[in-house]
């Protein structure tokens, strides 16, 4: 299903904040190197969408679960202050790599902390005080579950975690695409939106994007 009309896709590309030299070179890199993976990278206007959502929110302390080739630390970083911090989870050396070149030629490598490790286990490892302010979620979808039982304890008052991809393609609206991902993602929906630690709201941000942020 096509969530977003090509043509309207193409009209909000042009009318949102143009992506700079690093995330186009960031980009062009990943399409041509991982052609396979690079439908898994957030599209320029979603990564504006991210940055400002940093900024609203006045977040200093950050968390990202998938990282793929750095685009979307990057955004998120961006949206930091100097002092601010991301924690960035992943489990791949070789896609990550990438990522350090472009976050070193954005001048963000003292803002983004990698951590190259089974995500749930660094999440768990972090401290139990409600400090983290902002989340995303972009990672194996059978444990967007356990990544948000994870944060929302660790999530400040007013601080929020954004999910990705959670109308898969518009697979959740259809019970007969039953594999392991699709049926994580309906779980996830349901328990996000019953949630009374959140207040939450899904839009139809490419992918689907949900925003739940701690009351």
């Amino acid at each position: 299903m096509d969530i977003i009309h090509p043509q309207v896709s193409d009209y909000l590309l042009d009318n949102c904040t143009p992506a700079d030299e690093v995330l186009r070179d960031l980009a062009a890199e990943t399409r041509k190197a991982l052609p396979d993976q690079a439908p898994m990278q957030i599209s320029q206007d979603e990564g504006a969408f991210l940055t400002m959502l940093v900024q609203l929110v006045g977040a200093r302390q950050a968390v990202e679960v998938g990282v793929f080739t750095g685009y979307s630390a990057i955004c998120i970083a961006r949206g930091l202050p100097a002092d601010g911090r991301l924690i960035a989870c992943d489990v791949s050396e070789e896609w990550t790599s990438v990522a350090r070149r472009y976050w070193d030629r954005a001048d963000l490598t003292d803002r983004i902390d990698l951590r190259i490790a089974p995500a749930a286990e660094t999440l768990r490892a972090l401290p139990a005080d409600p400090v983290i302010d902002f989340a995303f979620i972009d990672a194996d979808k059978v444990n967007y579950l356990v990544y948000y039982e994870e944060l929302v304890p660790r999530l400040r008052p007013g601080g929020l975690i954004v999910l990705d991809n959670v109308l898969r393609e518009g697979r959740v609206l259809d019970l007969t695409f039953d594999e392991a991902p699709d049926v994580a993602m309906r779980q996830l929906n349901a328990a996000v939106v019953n949630d009374d630690r959140v207040d939450s709201v899904m839009l139809p941000v490419r992918d689907g994007v949900t925003l739940a942020r701690k009351r």
